[in-house]
This record gives structure tokens, C-alpha cells and sequence, in this order.
């Protein structure tokens, strides 16, 4: 991609480095905008190619780069070449470049970017990302909603590039917690709550049973005896378990709806209570299951005792644990999904589970192990709603949503939408998600409900408020002007800065798609919106000549195209003014 001017650096590159032009491709970078020189729109970085010298042996960089560009010649493509600090520098051609760009991101629609010589020789993998996990009849607490938009992201991002993704929601749908709600049920329980807000009143039921129980024996006694009877898979504790699980899985596939978020299978702990029996016995039958003086079963990761590496995986009543669940877990998928890779996004506070559960997973002869990645993220401080702390992802939902149609009125735009309620959350979530993945996702930030609603400045409010702007222009001037263009019409700095910046979306992707980071994609999408913002000032449309009226259409059309674009892998449906949202 970056339209093929990168190959055909490459090509005249290799002639004379001896050096096929795929070894030169990923050394050839688009200039970023913030950094722009007048003449470059890409470079090639020297250093890059001099590589495995060691510094003493080393040339010069600067007078390899000076040398190179001596003997480079300009031709159709480049019209002219330079150096930098380290770096050759390529001036594509003006006409070239506009009808190149403008042309491709047309022609490639949802897949600009993604054709690119960057991704060329991709083997297409079976990719399973396990996001989102709550906790069923727990709070569905902000690490959850993390969870839930990174993986989406991530979900995303491997589709788009061709890959075979499978998403699992793996809930906490077993444990001691359902021993509490089969007591507190019988005692608290309301069959029409349940029914019509599963959800929220199995939460009320466990907060009431867990007080019931820390003051009365019998009830503690009675949530334990429950469990066991669960355990030994007694069919009429069963059968209220399994509705408990239906009912609530039925509301949050609603609610994520709302989030604009699928998955491809609701997957539990409970699936994998007796498969844990059999990868206890392999652990034992391997020599590496010891019996602690309480009862209780390790794994001794160090060899020496280490305390820090111990791994507890079997209670001293011989029920399994959260690590050897997940060692289960990960077995059945391999022999299900047969994984080229398997993507688990949670908090970093779970960094060394993961790291033993792929270290037991390896000394366990499971040597697809390394295919396993633990994707983790920081936490986020102070987001609460109105009612206080956050209880349901429904709640923050809603909070955004009102405080959306609140923002709407206060600046009266609210008249120009025909749904207020869905566009307020559409662009509500927009904000949500551009505050989560502006930065680094293992850093912990503080959360602003005020900060993530500002129309101005780099936030999802301002993405969406520039592609409605956008698309409002094609659907006010568009009629007659999309079929052709003039490329000497598209000349001025403010178009050429797009049409740079649009150049380098392909690498923006590519880097992402490296580190699993959001945050390039974000950068990119919020520099393109100011770019776009600054131009719509100055190029207009209206009272322009029909040739250029026409030019600029085709610009301001690119751009609204790459930035819904980017908006969608991100997990944002992008808005437009007059839409039935």
C-alpha cells in the first residue's frame, strides 16, 4: 500500500543494493505530518539497512546516505530526492500522488490499508480471543468494560487483516457464588424479577445472601451443601443453575448489543469441572503434583520451592481452582479451534496467573503453549454514574447516554438528530472508547465524565462530530460531482497535508496490528479530523468552480471513508447527521 510508491522506491533500491525489494519495504517509511519537511513524503532509513554491523565497524550513516542519493534517479513516481539526518528522502509526484490516493481509497473502500505490500505474505491464522469474562450475579466492575472494548478491538483489528477469529466470553458462571444464590433464591428470590431483570436481581439476591450468611450458620451451611449438590450434579440444583446462566447470558448479549459487541460463544468455568479432574491426573501422572500438609494440591514451577512459584491447583476437598480451570480451557479449545493463537485480555493484576498457566501448560508437554498471549491492561480510577460505583455495564450505558442528550441540548444540536437517544449514545461510546485508548493499555488512568464529552480536542465527540460534518458535505454537494476529478485542483498545502497523511494509514495499521495498541490507530484518526477540520475552513465547496468543487469533494469523501474506517476496527460506528441511528 502506501499505493505502491513504496514497491517502486524499493525496486529502484534494490537495483542498486543488490537486495530483493521485499527486504527493503519495511525501511521505507511515510514522513508523519507533525514532522513533516517540505520536500519528503517518504524515507528511507539508512540505519535500518546497515543493521547487523556493530558500531565500530559501521560507516557513516550520513555519507551512506548522501552516496545512496547520488546514484538514486528521479523518474515517473518520485520527482525528487534528499537527504535527512540518517535518512534519503522521497518527494512523490504531485499529480501522481493525488489521483494515486484518492483513487485507491475509493477503489479499496473498507480495506484501504489493509491491501498493503506491508501485510503481503501473511499466513491467515485461527485466531481465539477470550474477552470481556464477567462474573455472573457479580458486579460487572470496569475492568470488565476494559476488557470488553480492547478485546472487540483486537477481535476486530485480526478479521480485518483476514484471519479466522472466534471470540469466547468465558464467564464466572461457577463457583462457591452459586451455592450463595441457590440459598439466597429459595429465600430472597422473586421468579418474575428474575424473569424480567435477571441480571440485577441476582445480584440483589447475592448481596442479601451474603449478609444472611455472615450472620447465620444454617445459611452458610445451606449455600455449601447447595454447591456440593451442584458438584455432584444433583438435577434440580442443576436445572436452577442452568436458568440463572440462560437468563443472564440472554440480557448481556442485550446489552452488549448496545456496545456493538459479539460473541461467537459464551463459554464458562462450569464447562470445565470435570475436565480439570483429568488435567490434575496428567500433572500427577507427570511427577509434578505435590499434597501440602493442608490437603491441598500444587505445582512447583521453580523446581526449588520458591515460594513465589508456586502454583495452588486443587483444593484440600478436591475441587478445582480458577488456574487449573483455565489449563482445561485452554486444552479443549486447542483440540477444538485448533488455534494458531490464543489472545486472553484482562487486568494486569492477572499477569503472573497467566504466566503460570502457560509455564504449567509447557511442562506439561503442551508445547503449543507459546501460542498462548496474555494481552494486559491498567486500571481505571473514579468512574462512577450518578447512582455512585459501577454495578452493570447497563449502567454506564445509560449514564452515558444521558449525559450525551445532556451535552446535545446544552449546544442545540439535539434538533438536527431524529433519534436523540441513539445518536447520544453512539456518541457517547465514541468517547468512552477514544478516552480508553489514547494511551498506553497497561498504563492506569483517571477517568472524566466531563473530559470525554468535550466537542473540541482530541476526543471521540470531535470523531464523530467531523464525520457527520463530512458526510453531511457529500450528501448536500454530492449529486454530479463524484464521477471524476481534477488532480491540478487539489494542489494547496491544506490538500497535500491529507493527502500525506492518508499516504501512512497502512503503517499506522500495521504497527497496531504488531503491538495489539489501539492507541496509533486513535492518533492517526484524531490528526486526520483536525487535518480535514483546518481544510474544510479554507477549501470550500460552495461558490467554487465545478472542477474544483468537485476535487475537493473527492478529498473531503477520502477522508470521511478512512476515518469511518478506522473508527469501525476500533469498535465505533461511526454517525451521520440525518441517519435513523
Amino acid at each position: 500500500m502506501a499505493c505502491g510508491f513504496r514497491r517502486s522506491i524499493a525496486r529502484q533500491l534494490s537495483r542498486l543494493l543488490d537486495l530483493p525489494p521485499e527486504n527493503l519495504i519495511k525501511s521505507i517509511s511515510a514522513v508523519p505530518i507533525s514532522r513533516k519537511e517540505e520536500v519528503a513524503d517518504f524515507q528511507l532509513s539508512v540505519d535500518s539497512l546497515l543493521g547487523n554491523n556493530n558500531d565500530h565497524s559501521r560507516p557513516d550513516v550520513q555519507v551512506q546516505a548522501t552516496r545512496l542519493a547520488e546514484k538514486l534517479k528521479c523518474d515517473t513516481v518520485v520527482s525528487e530526492i534528499s537527504t535527512g539526518q540518517g535518512t534519503v528522502n522521497f518527494k512523490i509526484n504531485r499529480e501522481l500522488l493525488t489521483k494515486t490516493v484518492l483513487q485507491q481509497v475509493i477503489k479499496d473502500g473498507s480495506k484501504y490499508g489493509l491491501n498493503s505490500e506491508l501485510f503481503s505474505g501473511l499466513p491467515q491464522k485461527k485466531i481465539v480471543v477470550e474477552f470481556s469474562s464477567p462474573n455472573v450475579a457479580k458486579k460487572f466492575h470496569v475492568g470488565h468494560l476494559r476488557s470488553t472494548i480492547i478485546g472487540n478491538f483486537i477481535a476486530n483489528l485480526k478479521e480485518a487483516l483476514g484471519h479466522q477469529v472466534t471470540r469466547i466470553n468465558y464467564l464466572g458462571d461457577w463457583g462457591m457464588q452459586f451455592g450463595l444464590l441457590g440459598t439466597g433464591f429459595q429465600l430472597f428470590g422473586y421468579e418474575e424479577k428474575l424473569q424480567s431483570s435477571p441480571l440485577q436481581h441476582l445480584f440483589e439476591v447475592y448481596v442479601q445472601v451474603n449478609k444472611e450468611a455472615a450472620d447465620n450458620k444454617n445459611v452458610a451451611k445451606s449455600a455449601h451443601e447447595f454447591f456440593q449438590r451442584l458438584e455432584l450434579g444433583d438435577m434440580q440444583a442443576l436445572e436452577l443453575w442452568q436458568k440463572f446462566r440462560d437468563l443472564s447470558i440472554e440480557e448481556y448479549v442485550r446489552i452488549y448489543k448496545r456496545l456493538g459487541v459479539h460473541f461467537d460463544e459464551y463459554s464458562g468455568e462450569s464447562f470445565y469441572c470435570e475436565k480439570s479432574q483429568e488435567v490434575l491426573k496428567l500433572l500427577d501422572s507427570k511427577g509434578l503434583l505435590q499434597k501440602t500438609i493442608k490437603g491441598t494440591a500444587i505445582v512447583d514451577l521453580s523446581g526449588n520451592g520458591d515460594p513465589s512459584s508456586i502454583c495452588t491447583v486443587m483444593r484440600s476437598d478436591g475441587t478445582s481452582l480458577y488456574a487449573t480451570r483455565d489449563l482445561a480451557a485452554a486444552i479443549d479449545r486447542m483440540e477444538k479451534y485448533n488455534f494458531d493463537t490464543m489472545i486472553y485480555v484482562t487486568d494486569k493484576g492477572q499477569k503472573k496467573h497467566f504466566q503460570q498457566v502457560f509455564q504449567m501448560l509447557q511442562i506439561m508437554g503442551y508445547d503449543w503453549a507459546e501460542r498462548c498471549q496474555h494481552v494486559p491492561f491498567g486500571v481505571v480510577q473514579g468512574m462512577k454514574t450518578r447512582r455512585g460505583e459501577v454495578t452493570f455495564l447497563e449502567d454506564v450505558l445509560n449514564e452515558i447516554r444521558s449525559r450525551m442528550l445532556q451535552n446535545m441540548a446544552s449546544i442545540k444540536t439535539t434538533k438536527e438528530v431524529e433519534n436523540p437517544q441513539e445518536t447520544a449514545e453512539r456518541v457517547g461510546l465514541a468517547a468512552l472508547i477514544i478516552q480508553d485508548f489514547k494511551g498506553v493499555l497497561l498504563s492506569d488512568y483517571q477517568f472524566s465524565w466531563d473530559r470525554i464529552f468535550q466537542s473540541r480536542g482530541d476526543t471521540g465527540v470531535f470523531l464523530q462530530y467531523t464525520h457527520a460534518r463530512l458526510h453531511s458535505l457529500e450528501e448536500t454537494f454530492g449529486c454530479g460531482y463524484l464521477n471524476d476529478f481534477n488532480t491540478a485542483c487539489l494542489q494547496e498545502p491544506q490538500s497535500v497535508s491529507i493527502l500525506q497523511h492518508l499516504l501512512r494509514f497502512d503503517e499506522v495499521l500495521y504497527r497496531s496490528s504488531q503491538d495489539l495498541q489501539p492507541r496509533h490507530i486513535v492518533s492517526y484518526l484524531l490528526t486526520l479530523s483536525h487535518l480535514a477540520g483546518m481544510a474544510h475552513k479554507t477549501l470550500h465547496i460552495k461558490d467554487s468552480p465545478p472542477e474544483v468543487a468537485g476535487a475537493r469533494l473527492h478529498l473531503f469523501r477520502a477522508v470521511r471513508s478512512v476515518l469511518a474506517n478506522g473508527m469501525k476496527l476500533l469498535g465505533i460506528t461511526p454517525y451521520s447527521l440525518g441517519e435513523k441511528a
